[in-house]
């Protein structure tokens, strides 16, 4: 394994590597089952994130360079044609490390780089001495469990140091990426990444830039308040006990086997309360 910070190491090698990452900790905490199933069955690169993936390498100024689909597998209103010659020119772009876009998206991708680099407080956090795409790796010595860590921004150790993980959005409005937070563990991804780091680099903060991907292209940042944050610190050790379990075992358990008793839901109790 590869100790600390890494700074020139290729996305995909970063991907390849066998220590735990922020997104395998969080499949631990739905099941071991669906960790060690998506181990030897990775997905396939899904056309949805692509603008998304364009807007995070043009907004960073590194990471998967992006290519225009050609008029010849386009249709005439610009859409992706889903003619076999057109997957197969995407598939093979894909595999040169490029992320297929129509010329429609480059200009929203654009867009929103411009967004987030009006945005005061994101061009001064994205301004700090630091590096993008940093991986980082670290071995716990309670689990033994290796661990990595790729940060979009990584600053470098400094009176106040901000890690910055860029996100692009539908709404994100505050409401809006609380509930995304919420939803899509992201608060476990920050504990995960600072316990990667923390002893490495002493960060003052760590923050979500988040641009929304519709113009006007609104952008907000956003620090996740200390009970969330001590949330999401212990679920991700709780993802690599669950690891080290597994692993000592030989086991990768489903959901349990008995029958579950459900609770209910908060936003069915306040339903249930509201008079009609």
């Amino acid at each position: 394994m590869t100790a600390g910070i890494v700074l020139d190491m290729p996305e995909a090698e970063y991907h390849s590597r066998p220590e735990l990452s922020s997104t395998q900790a969080r499949l631990l905490l739905q099941s071991p089952a669906r960790y060690q199933h998506a181990l030897t069955h990775p997905k396939p690169a899904r056309t949805v994130f692509d603008v998304g993936t364009a807007a995070h390498t043009k907004i960073l100024g590194v990471g998967s360079g992006t290519i225009a689909y050609p008029p010849e597998h386009l249709t005439p209103s610009g859409n992706v044609s889903t003619k076999a010659a057109t997957v197969e020119w995407a598939a093979a772009q894909r595999a040169n490390g490029l992320t297929p876009v129509t010329p429609q998206q480059v200009s929203e991708v654009d867009a929103m780089a411009e967004a987030v680099l009006a945005h005061p407080t994101a061009r001064v956090l994205l301004e700090q001495p630091g590096a993008p795409e940093a991986s980082v790796f670290a071995t716990e010595a309670e689990t033994g469990v290796d661990l990595r860590s790729r940060f979009d921004f990584l600053p470098e150790p400094g009176p106040r140091p901000i890690a910055v993980d860029v996100k692009s959005a539908a709404d994100a409005s505050p409401r809006e990426f609380a509930r995304a937070a919420a939803n899509h563990g992201y608060h476990v991804q920050e504990g995960h990444y600072e316990d990667t780091v923390e002893d490495l680099i002493d960060l003052a903060g760590f923050v979500f830039l988040v641009v929304e991907k519709d113009p006007p292209h609104l952008v907000g940042v956003y620090q996740l308040e200390p009970e969330f944050r001590a949330a999401g610190r212990a679920a991700a050790a709780r993802a690599r006990r669950v690891l080290a379990e597994c692993r000592e075992r030989g086991e990768w358990p489903g959901y349990p086997t008995e029958v579950q008793l459900l609770a209910t839901p908060y936003w069915l109790i306040a339903e249930l309360e509201t008079p009609a």
